[in-house]
């Protein structure tokens, strides 16, 4: 039996399906930076070996992954490749892995991975399901029907699917690092939908996913009228959200929600969509939907005294807005105070008014210098930059953590997709 290993095991997708293939009774280890990351915990617990990159971890028989982020010039790509071994790019891997299932992808600018985490949950109530969240977990059945999985569209790596069904969830500008603006964003899901095999499900509010050209019926969800399946009669409370839905203008069935914010309603309208159109009985989707428990890192809560204290990875002013109007919906009476952390230089410098904007939202705004990537570790801005631009803004060092004290009554919410953790683990220790 080959042994899989994974260059860059510690990425949240490659964690996910390292954890998968070791579900299904496959040898796997793999190697990373030494660096601790929340992904690597399933991996320990399971008892998946983590090296340090070397060389030497390449031994001829192995079937070797490779993480996106690492370029073929690494010492462990060198060394398969004068051994003769194939190394397999994650997401070609996890293309050819899927059609062994009935694949259901999500992909979107933003609410992959709550959805996937969401459509993983409802489908594992029906029938068994493998799934891939981009929060680093991953589960395996040897006897799975459905594979749920989230589909990046950076890059364009999710052109490596070819899904039997595409949840949609929206289009939005990010990554400029990548893409040239809005139309190169919108050129890639068209690209992608034109690959789906049995249908789309898609938000039929996004005005830029109305216009998709497709070989496939296009189901649309959303809160307007006009789309086939819609969210009537909201009624926002401080324990979630309960929604009817209408298919065709018929009603269908009320749903019930532990989450907050029109795009939880939406997400979850996605997965009644999709599972809908499979004929999954809607009170296994009620079921599963009241029962869901959330994902990482998205509005993952936690309580110091009287604090409340949020982990959220919203690092897109879109992401941001959502996050702050969620906390307000849940604590209506405490006073909404954002830490945030901008990830990349390119996208702080393309989204500076944006971001602005998206804080000021907030009731005091905290920020910390801009988390550089493997890809830009510099820029021409600083983080002083953004808070020229905010009303109630202080830029955050670590050390000076004890400024957030002075809050009183209040839920404090930690964004970001670098390392903003480490000033949330810095106020909790002060608490």
């Amino acid at each position: 039996m080959t042994v899989f290993h994974f260059t860059g095991i510690k990425g949240s997708g490659m964690s996910s399906l390292a954890q998968i293939l070791h579900d299904a009774g496959n040898q796997v280890q793999g190697s990373d930076i030494e660096k601790h990351f929340f992904t690597e915990d399933p991996l320990r617990k399971r008892g998946i070996k983590i090296l340090p990159f070397n060389a030497d971890n390449i031994e001829k028989g192995m079937t070797v992954i490779a993480g996106n982020a690492y370029k073929d010039n690494h010492e462990e790509l060198i060394r398969a490749n004068e051994l003769g071994i194939d190394v397999i790019r994650y997401h070609k891997f996890l293309g050819n892995l899927m059609g062994q299932y009935i694949s259901v992808g999500i992909t979107g600018s933003h609410g992959k991975t709550s959805t996937t985490g969401l459509m993983s949950h409802v489908l594992s109530g029906f029938a068994p399901t493998s799934y891939l969240i981009g929060d680093g977990t991953g589960h395996g059945e040897s006897q799975a029907q459905y594979f749920a999985f989230e589909a990046c569209e950076y890059r364009r790596h999710f052109l490596a699917y070819h899904p039997d069904y595409m949840i949609m969830t929206n289009i939005d500008f990010d990554h400029p690092d990548y893409f040239g603006g809005i139309e190169d964003v919108v050129e890639a899901f068209q690209s992608m939908a034109l690959q789906v095999n049995k249908a789309i499900i898609a938000c039929g509010d996004d005005e830029h996913l109305q216009k998709l050209h497709a070989n496939v019926p296009v189901v649309f969800y959303g809160f307007g009228s006009e789309n086939d399946f819609e969210a009537r009669n909201v009624i926002k409370t401080t324990s979630g959200s309960t929604f009817d839905v209408f298919v065709r203008n018929e009603f269908y069935r009320t749903f019930e929600i532990p989450s907050f914010g029109d795009h939880a309603v939406l997400n979850a309208l996605a997965v009644i969509s999709l599972c809908n159109y499979e004929g999954i009985p809607a009170e296994i989707i009620q079921q599963q939907l009241h029962t869901f428990g959330g994902v990482k890192r998205r509005f993952s809560e936690s309580r110091k005294g009287d604090r409340i204290l949020i982990d959220d990875y919203a690092h897109h002013p879109t992401e941001i807005k959502v996050t702050i109007q969620s906390a307000r919906q849940k604590y209506p009476d405490r006073e909404v105070i954002a830490i945030f952390q901008p990830h990349t230089f390119s996208r702080t410098r393309t989204f500076l008014k944006e971001f602005a904007e998206s804080l000021e939202t907030a009731d005091y705004v905290y920020l910390c210098d801009i988390f550089g990537s493997a890809r830009e570790n510099a820029g021409d801005l600083t983080i002083d930059d953004l808070c020229d631009l905010i009303d109630k803004c202080v830029v955050l060092k670590t050390e000076e953590i004890d400024v957030l004290l002075k809050h009183q009554n209040a839920v404090y919410l930690f964004m970001g997709a670098g390392d903003v953790q480490k000033f949330q683990a810095a106020f909790e220790q002060k608490i």
